[in-house]
């Protein structure tokens, strides 16, 4: 069967409605409620999702579990080649699913929306191609034996995603998972379920029925089940560190593996002989700001060395100025929404914490949508605070927002120490012409994603995950899906 791209989104959204899917099909939620899912942009209802429960957690492992035994009875390149097909499958719904992600997250179409749907095909391609490296080993144990080991799949894994990205998250977790032999249950977050549903609507058209189930819903009602049912042996989880640690006890009951990937607070370190244009560019990257903010591996502590400070600033703020804010369908726009009234308490929170930090300076970015329907959108102007200490609140608690912390240095040993001086560990950046300077900081700066004079986002092939209260485990690598999508059996033959 194949699926017909729907471009307009809030028809989508209506038939996505009230639905999970599980065993290839779409069920109502077995309680039968449901919850409503709004347009960040207006405040208006686009949707409702299902409202998931044990009681549909346990229809899905059970459909999962039956489907991953025969999956894991195909070889690794059969199953490789189904997870690309759902790769070339979702690239002719690139624009379709970007439009919707937009919708329901409020991200804007041109500047992250479209883009963060491409690389979810990516992904699956990606993936799709490592099915010949599940490879084992041969051990010189004993002449007289041999002695190898095979690369097994665990089962059945629960990959719960965040909001923010939900596409790419997705992608990471499943297709790596897929490939390795298991089967997957996505739990999607509540504030962006639809988008998601239809990936796995369009992926069940290639995969056999069973294999890729969808289930939405909250946290103690939907998470905790799925993470404490007893046929999930694996959890991949992205989310804040609180709720990390949650999950994290849940498994450790089990003795299951998890992959966490949490918060974050990045330090990008500009020297005084960075190239301006590349690192004001990537400042603008780095902070997400057409994201608004909403990234755990977001720039959001700036180190600007003094003799360039003054100049920096000003470049980034007035490039900040001339983006456009509103509506995130509408393709002149390059900042969206914040994704929800709570997220959006949350950073003006952050925000006025910021205006009563001793020494601070606040300079706002950009200017509100003046469109009359858009006046109940969830728009916040970006900020960038000067004067700032590392020891500031905003420089050690993650804001999730359009909130950024500049600080002014000269010494280059006490700028990496300040840099590490942070429970986070996911990301870092160093800006500078000299390779010995950019040598040493890579080594000593204490992230799992590291960088010079760039500001990436997260791409198939490069191996991702943090350290500290970052989280625990890589993702979007090879490296991931063999060690944390299966296990390895050591098997001895007795030759004599």
């Amino acid at each position: 069967m194949t699926l017909t791209p729907e471009l307009d989104p809030f028809k989508l959204a209506k038939q996505l409605s009230a639905k999970h899917l599980i065993g290839g099909k779409f069920v109502a939620a077995g309680c039968g409620e449901v919850f409503e899912v709004d347009n960040p942009a207006t405040g208006e209802i686009i949707g409702t999702a299902a409202f998931g429960t044990k009681e549909d957690v346990d229809a899905a492992v059970i459909s999962a579990k039956a489907a991953q035994k025969e999956w894991a009875r195909l070889p690794a390149r059969s199953r490789g080649k189904l997870v690309a097909e759902c790769g070339r499958v979702l690239t002719n719904h690139v624009e379709e699913l970007g439009r919707l992600v937009a919708l329901e997250t409020g991200k804007a179409l041109r500047t992250e929306s479209r883009v963060e749907a491409g690389v979810l095909a990516d992904m699956f391609t990606f993936f799709g191609g490592l099915g010949s490296e599940l490879k084992g080993e041969t051990i010189p144990f004993n002449p007289d034996m041999l002695t190898v080991t095979v690369r097994e799949p665990v089962g059945v894994v629960a990959c719960i995603i965040p909001w923010n990205v939900p596409l790419l998250l997705m992608a990471m977790k499943a297709a790596a998972a897929l490939v390795a032999g298991n089967a997957v249950i996505v739990k999607s977050a509540e504030e962006a379920p639809l988008t998601v549903l239809r990936v796995a609507e369009i992926m069940n058209t290639v995969l056999p029925p069973g294999l890729f189930n969808m289930l939405s819903g909250f946290g103690p009602e939907c998470g905790a089940p799925l993470v404490e049912h007893p046929d999930v042996k694996k959890v991949s989880f992205t989310g804040s560190v609180e709720t990390g640690r949650i999950v994290y006890r849940a498994a450790a009951e089990k003795l299951i593996p998890v992959t966490l990937e949490l918060g974050g607070k990045s330090p990008m370190i500009v020297c005084a002989d960075a190239d301006m244009d590349q690192a004001v560019a990537g400042a603008l990257a780095g902070m997400r700001f057409t994201r608004q903010g909403q990234s755990c591996t977001a720039s959001s502590r700036l180190f600007v060395h003094e003799s360039i400070h003054d100049e920096f600033v000003a470049r980034v703020k007035a490039k900040v100025d001339a983006m456009v804010m509103g509506d995130p369908l509408d393709e002149k726009t390059d900042i969206g929404t914040i994704v929800s009234d709570g997220q959006l308490e949350r950073v003006r929170s952050y925000i006025k914490i910021g205006e009563e930090t001793k020494g601070a300076t606040k300079h706002v970015c950009s200017s509100m949508p003046t469109d009359p329907k858009l006046k109940k959108g969830r728009f916040v102007q970006p900020v960038i605070f000067t004067g700032m200490k590392n020891s500031d609140r905003l420089c050690q608690e993650e804001i999730f927002g359009p909130v950024c912390a500049v600080i002014k240095w000269n010494d280059y040993e006490e700028v990496i120490a300040q840099a590490n001086d942070s429970e986070y560990g996911l990301a870092a950046s160093i800006w500078t012409r000299d390779i010995k300077v950019a040598m040493d900081a890579t080594r000593r700066l204490e992230a799992g994603f590291v960088q010079v004079n760039q500001n990436l986002v997260v791409q198939p092939t490069l191996s991702y995950g943090g350290v500290k209260t970052s989280g625990i485990g890589k993702e979007a690598s090879l490296e991931s899906m063999l060690e944390h999508f299966t296990h390895k059996k050591t098997i001895i033959f007795n030759m004599k």
